[in-house]
């Protein structure tokens, strides 16, 4: 006999439970438990890394990764400030912008929004805007234009070519009484129309630069240069350690300040998903517990007569680890198959319940996607395995060392 002792006798009580009825329902139950919690957060925490890959992808490839906002005055020379910029080590691209706050009216309709003014050919390098262009085109934007998000147009009833009527504060750090001013008025063309999804899609519209400059009235000046990084997720630590080598004051800004919330809510999302199915799982491996103190009271004649013919108590102790790891074992690998194969589809089996349905359980009016991304992780997959393992473990212990402190003369007297 090749196998060892300890495996030959735990594997000959797995199958021997098999036939009995309540032990097999008990093991049976904690195997399925530990397959579905093992499944489940598999499943979880893709769709968390899918959600963190379409944060990066989308929504940080149209919100800038960092911004230098000038503090005093307004940048000047931004094309040396831009090449500058480009030089550091990260810095995929930079481009200038002026942020105007104001009103968008057509007829009796007005919509609120933030107006930046861009390079066109520059923007398209730190921003991928062109691509969520769904009328008109980006090179379009010349003149007195904008280009306005879907919920913007859609709030005022406008399309490509309509004349809207853009109001800004008159503003001019001069005049004291600046407050009181009229505000300035300039009749727009609609270039072009994106649509994104979300909240974007209704507070965010571009015009030419040249056209902000002069509104703004800082000549060939800039309120900031904006960068795009290689590391999205390590913009914080790049945007400050390049600020503070400029020569320029400025505050410095990051993605995280405005949509950090969003990746903030996608890690508390996956640690309270990932807290709840481990205790799913654990109490699935805790059924262990029950099933083989069950097997340890069944099997006392047995321990007994192995005692007696000199087996040793880790002989005895391994038999039963191995009989109650058969079903962590099993659980684990099932759970982890389903949950590879389920994560490999979400998307599309969502997409199939949804038109099952024929509802959207993502709004892209409301959220940046309006699907269930999902991207599997085989990291995740190997750590949900290792924690479903270790936890069966655990739940073996106690009842194998029981079984070491059953007495043989005891058993065999009574059972004489």
């Amino acid at each position: 006999m090749f196998k060892p002792l300890s495996i030959f006798i735990g594997l000959r009580y797995v199958s021997s439970n098999r036939s009995k009825g309540f032990a097999s329902f008990i093991s049976a139950s904690s195997t399925i438990g530990i397959g579905l919690g093992v499944m489940v957060l598999i499943i979880v925490l893709s769709a968390m890394n899918g959600f963190e890959r379409e944060l990066a992808k989308r929504l940080l490839s149209i919100v800038p990764h960092g911004e230098y906002i000038a503090v005093t005055k307004p940048i000047e020379n931004w094309q040396q400030q831009v090449e500058h910029l480009e030089t550091f080590e990260h810095v995929l691209a930079a481009a200038p912008v002026i942020k105007l706050g104001g009103l968008l009216q057509k007829g009796e309709q007005l919509k609120g929004l933030e107006v930046r003014a861009v390079d066109i050919a520059l923007e398209a390098k730190v921003s991928k805007i062109t691509d969520f262009i769904s009328a008109g085109k980006w090179t379009d934007l010349t003149g007195q234009s904008l280009v306005i998000g879907k919920g913007i147009a859609k709030k005022l009833n406008v399309k490509v070519g309509d004349t809207v009527q853009l109001i800004l504060p008159r503003l001019n750090g001069n005049n004291s009484n600046s407050q009181f001013a009229a505000p300035k008025k300039r009749n727009m063309t609609i270039a072009a129309i994106f649509d994104f999804g979300g909240a974007i899609d209704e507070t965010l519209a571009y015009m030419p630069l040249s056209v902000g400059s002069e509104i703004a009235d800082i000549g060939t000046d800039v309120h900031g240069i904006r960068i795009a990084v290689d590391d999205v997720f390590q913009a914080p630590v790049i945007v400050r350690d390049i600020g503070q080598q400029l020569d320029i004051y400025v505050y410095m800004n990051d993605w995280t300040r405005t949509q950090g919330h969003v990746f903030n809510d996608i890690q508390l999302l996956r640690t309270v998903m990932f807290v709840v199915m481990l205790m799913v799982i654990a109490v699935a491996s805790f059924n262990i517990v029950s099933s083989l103190f069950m097997a340890v009271n069944d099997k006392k004649g047995d321990i007994a007569i192995l005692k007696t013919m000199g087996a040793k108590p880790k002989t005895i102790m391994l038999s039963f680890v191995y009989q109650g790891l058969v079903n962590g074992v099993l659980g684990a690998l099932i759970g982890a198959l389903c949950g590879v194969y389920l994560s490999k589809n979400l998307t599309e089996i969502i997409r199939s319940i949804e038109s099952m349905l024929n509802t959207k359980f993502l709004s892209g009016d409301v959220y940046f996607i309006d699907f269930l991304p999902t991207e599997l992780d085989i990291r995740d997959v190997i750590f949900t395995v290792v924690a479903a393992l270790i936890l069966s473990l655990i739940a073996t212990l106690y009842p194998a060392w029981r079984a070491t402190k059953i007495d043989p003369a005891q058993v065999l007297g009574q059972g004489g």
